[in-house]
Formats: C-alpha cells, sequence, structure tokens
C-alpha cells in the first residue's frame, strides 16, 4: 500500500536524536548528536585539531554534533580520542534507529588541493573498518595522526558500520586528514538519509540490519 503523505511526514519528521554520556576512569564525555540537522556543532574535546576534524563532519555531513570531553591528556591524547569515537559510534546507532527508510550506503570523494580521499559507508549492522590512508607524517601539528584510525576504530564498533576509508593521494598531512573527515561527513549524510520511496521498509533482504 503506498505512503500517504500524512503518514510520510510523521517518518521524515520522527526525531533522530541521541545523547549519549560515557564515564570512565580515563575520560568523561558527553555526546549530543542531531541526525537531520544544519551542520551546527559545539565541540570542547580539549584537543584543539580533533575540535576542527568534529567540525568538518558537522558541517559537511548537515548534522548537529555536540562534544564535550575531560581526558587523561596529561598522558596522551590517545584515550580522549578513541573514547570520543566510541562516544559518536553509540550516539549514531541510537540516532539511526532500525534504519527503516534509511539510503543504508554512502560515499564521497573530496579533495583539498592535492590531496583527495575517499570514504565508503554501510549501515550494515556488522562493524568493520578499511583504513588505508598513508599520512606523509607522524603528525598534524602535536597531533599523533596514529589517532585517526584509532577515532575511526572506536566510531565503526559501536556505530556497527562498515566503513571505508581511503586516501588516494597527498603531500599534506593536515590536508590528507580534513579530506578524509569532510569526505565521512557527506557519506555519513548520504548513508543515513532517509528516502521518501523507501519510506517504512528497510534496506536489506534480510529485513533488518
Amino acid at each position: 500500500m503506498p505512503v500517504s503523505n500524512n503518514q510520510l511526514g510523521l517518518i521524515m519528521s520522527a526525531s533522530r536524536t541521541a545523547e549519549i554520556v560515557r564515564n570512565t576512569n580515563e575520560t568523561k564525555i558527553r555526546v549530543v548528536i542531531n541526525l537531520d540537522g544544519s551542520g551546527r556543532q559545539k565541540l570542547a574535546t580539549g584537543i584543539p585539531f580533533l575540535d576542527h576534524m568534529l567540525d568538518q563532519i558537522a558541517r559537511h555531513g548537515l548534522i548537529d554534533l555536540e562534544v564535550e570531553a575531560d581526558g587523561d591528556l596529561q598522558i596522551d591524547a590517545h584515550h580522549t580520542v578513541e573514547d570520543i569515537g566510541i562516544a559518536i559510534g553509540q550516539a549514531l546507532a541510537q540516532a539511526i534507529g532500525n534504519k527503516s527508510g534509511i539510503r543504508r550506503y554512502g560515499h564521497a570523494y573530496v579533495p583539498l588541493d592535492e590531496s583527495l580521499s575517499r570514504v565508503v559507508i554501510d549501515f550494515s549492522g556488522r562493524p568493520y573498518l578499511e583504513f588505508q590512508v598513508p599520512f606523509v607524517r607522524a603528525t598534524s601539528g602535536t597531533f599523533d595522526l596514529d589517532l585517526v584510525r584509532e577515532f575511526f576504530q572506536g566510531l565503526v564498533n559501536h556505530a556497527k558500520i562498515s566503513l571505508h576509508i581511503d586516501n588516494l593521494r597527498g603531500e599534506n598531512a593536515h590536508h590528507q586528514c580534513e579530506t578524509v573527515f569532510k569526505a565521512f561527513g557527506r557519506a555519513l549524510r548520504m548513508a543515513a538519509e532517509q528516502d521518501p520511496r523507501a519510506a517504512g521498509t528497510i534496506p536489506s533482504t534480510k529485513g533488518t540490519l
């Protein structure tokens, strides 16, 4: 039976928001997300470079994102970055719900001068990360770029998505990293988008994700 305009309006206006509070002996983190936002962000992770990257996700993904973190930065940024990834993954899983009517798959290519990255997402219900980003330097400023993978691994594990990240070329580590986060935001926006033609259906032959 076709979905009426009124039914479609109810489906499309359903709240897709989440708030996650994650407290451990190493970090205290709060994440608020709205998948149907406008790109507003409020970021206070204690790590300026990470704030800059999370801003890319919000603005290019057109999601509203708040992240507050108090971590053991006196040791290093590892626990804070990883746990923020975990909390954002939990928020994504909660906000997306049962995945009814979403497009499920998303992809994006994003350039920044000499750098080009590709990100492909599947809200599959199965966590998997393929991360092929040969950073030309180990750090960007004081930020350890090894932590980019740790961020996405935490996110993938708890959002239960399949995520392929490839930096296809780049000569500047900051540009490489920024194209990855911008492409992730764009791909996330596509995959999480509600498809009016698929309203009320699960995008899987199994009937569940």
